[in-house]
């Protein structure tokens, strides 16, 4: 990542924000995708399509069925803050389907949070400033400070407990197979959105 002055990163956030859509936009947006047969981003394919068809129906399930504890709604809703949380995701991306229900379950319990998506392939100096290990992996999630204008904190592009089963398979195989990806999704599945949610009030705590 290159390091640029704090003014010039604010821009390009400010920027990206004037481009950004609500949770409940983004849903809207990738259900008229799917009705069309399309996907958000620069590349349009059959595949991308399939797999934003097959993301609708998981961020449906999840925004029906993660569920958040009483203790962390209490936590989470006593917290005092100020924030903007932006999102760099795609339609056709596994790992956001995943997640962005649960952060957006997360940022519901806080009224000082700001819950903001944007496309990563429209925004991309934004997300040249959010790399991970180099590489435009989504979702990411930034924590913005809305009264320094300063990134407190970024999560993403997996919860925690899944990013060290990619970086453990990765790190005995050289690359991640079909059959890994299978797996993961598995884990998404049984892991219900707990490990995220426990990060993301990790990172608010923080």
């Amino acid at each position: 990542m290159e390091t640029i002055q704090q003014a010039d990163l604010s821009k390009i956030i400010n920027d990206s924000l004037t481009k950004s859509t609500s949770y409940q936009e983004y849903r809207e947006l990738v259900k008229e995708l799917v009705a069309k047969n399309g996907t958000t981003g620069e590349t349009q394919s059959e595949a991308l399509a399939n797999y934003t068809m097959l993301n609708d129906r998981r961020m449906k399930r999840w925004d029906k069925t993660v569920k958040v504890s009483e203790e962390v709604k209490t936590e989470v809703s006593g917290l005092e803050k100020d924030m903007t949380w932006i999102v760099l995701t795609e339609s056709w991306c596994g790992d956001a389907a995943h997640l962005m229900p649960v952060m957006n379950k997360i940022a519901d319990l806080n009224e000082g949070i700001d819950f903001r998506v944007v496309l990563r392939d429209e925004n991309d100096a934004l997300m040249n400033q959010f790399l991970t290990n180099g590489g435009k992996s989504i979702p990411k999630l930034i924590m913005l400070d809305n009264t320094t204008g300063e990134v407190i904190n970024t999560f993403g592009p997996r919860p925690s407990e899944a990013t060290k089963l990619v970086n453990d398979y990765k790190a005995e195989h050289g690359k991640l197979t079909p059959e890994f990806k299978e797996d993961l999704q598995q884990w998404y599945n049984k892991d219900k959105g707990q490990n995220a949610i426990k990060d993301l009030v990790a990172l608010m705590n923080s």
